[in-house]
């Protein structure tokens, strides 16, 4: 799930990337251009209903590809992203356009 909230001037969006965690992973990382794919900048929260948490604030006027990385290795999409778009290994990656 993506909640986007944009700055008084239009040019930040604050977006919380969440997602539910049916897998039941221990740990969950935001992978995507905005980090450059980084496994370790940007750890999800862990919530009380078991789903994970992040929230980051980008240059609105932008289209970002993102995945999350459960467990240091099994990379999923988010099922609300805004699109979806092909990868060099098969797959495809969420997309985030703000």
């Amino acid at each position: 799930m993506l909640k986007k909230s944009y700055s008084k001037t239009g040019t930040v969006c604050r977006v919380t990337f969440k997602y539910t965690n049916e897998e039941q992973a221990e740990s969950a990382v935001l992978a995507g251009e905005f980090n450059g794919w980084s496994l370790q900048q940007t750890p999800m929260k862990k919530l009380k209903d078991n789903s994970f948490s992040a929230t980051l604030s980008l240059p609105a006027g932008q289209t970002y590809r993102f995945r999350y990385v459960l467990d240091g290795g099994v990379w999923v999409n988010d099922p609300e992203a805004d699109g979806y778009a092909p990868n060099e290994y098969g797959e495809a990656n969420s997309v985030l356009t703000i």
